[in-house]
């Protein structure tokens, strides 16, 4: 690492800056620290930006990790075994079942992130067009959004492309983000921290989040034939949370992207509970931190158990 020290309208700006090797490109972080200042004042902030660097370089490296992976067949067929153990067994849903499911699915997947709406309130927006008055705006539209982007992904033919994740995270959040459909800019950081500080979860840097998901459709398509239709979708879904690439709303959307691959491969789609919040984030942090892919394939074999049940 070294410093660097930029002039500008008489104030000299330092930065602290680092250059490493990632895969064939040489990339630079640069941690501006501020200007003209001491060199006391430089010598107390260095340690904290070059650990913050290093923090960055981790995010660079570690976020392509499992796609560099490639599954033996004793693992794929490992995976296949523990859908058989569950009882595993493709259904199709009528006309009636998808708007149960539709009802369900968007209750769940808006409370996980923190909608304040019931299930009771779910069914009469999406079914009746009734609002509760003491719910907020956002929540209600993006009841309607969810519900909207489960059809779109029951019409579409494309499984995979960055085009239609940018299109189901429009359709979501259309009414209530004004940056709905775009990817995070350049300079736009997602760090998630859990009630003490804590950091759970740190999204790709924002300039890699476009080479990312370019890849993630490149390893989709070359697995399609390859793996089996449920490993398939919990790596897409795994990975596109790794990558985080929206400022909000990223589980929802990889939540209706894993689903739109179910589909597409003749499955039925999965709701997750709100219930099981915690074994579902429990079951990302495996993968994120021991590139383990089978708990969140195991947890979402328990919930297809109840799916039947749900939809009655």
């Amino acid at each position: 690492m070294f410093l660097e020290v930029r002039e500008f309208a008489g104030k000299k700006k330092y930065y602290l800056v680092h250059s490493f090797r990632h895969g064939k490109k040489v990339r630079k972080i640069r941690r501006y620290l501020g200007a003209n200042l001491s060199k006391e004042k430089l010598k107390g902030m260095k340690p904290v930006a070059e650990k913050q660097i290093l923090q960055r370089v981790n995010a660079f490296k570690k976020i392509n990790d499992p796609l560099l992976e490639v599954l033996s067949e004793e693992e794929i067929q490992k995976i296949k075994e523990l859908q058989h153990a569950s009882q595993f067994k493709v259904f199709h849903l009528s006309e009636e079942e998808w708007q149960r499911f539709s009802e369900l699915f968007t209750y769940n997947t808006n409370a996980i992130e923190g909608s304040e709406l019931n299930q009771k309130e779910v069914k009469e927006i999406l079914g009746k067009d009734k609002w509760p008055q003491d719910k907020s705006k956002e929540d209600i539209s993006e009841a309607y959004g969810v519900k909207e982007a489960i059809q779109f992904i029951r019409e579409t033919k494309e499984h995979v492309s960055v085009e239609l994740i940018k299109k189901i995270h429009e359709t979501v959040f259309k009414n209530s983000k004004p940056y709905a459909g775009q990817i995070r800019a350049k300079g736009i950081e997602v760090v998630i921290r859990d009630g003490i500080g804590n950091i759970v979860h740190e999204g790709a840097p924002s300039e890699k989040v476009p080479e990312l998901l370019k890849e993630l459709v490149t390893w989709y398509s070359k697995h399609q034939k390859k793996y089996p239709p449920l490993l398939l979708a919990v790596v897409v879904h795994n990975q596109f949370e790794n990558i985080h690439p929206f400022q909000d709303g990223n589980g929802r959307v990889g939540r209706i992207l894993m689903n739109n691959i179910l589909i597409k491969h003749g499955l039925p789609p999965v709701n997750i509970e709100l219930g099981k919040r915690k074994d579902y984030y429990k079951s990302l942090q495996e993968y994120e931190k021991n590139h383990d892919i089978r708990p969140t394939i195991e947890f979402l074999l328990e919930e297809y158990k109840k799916l039947k049940k749900q939809l009655r």
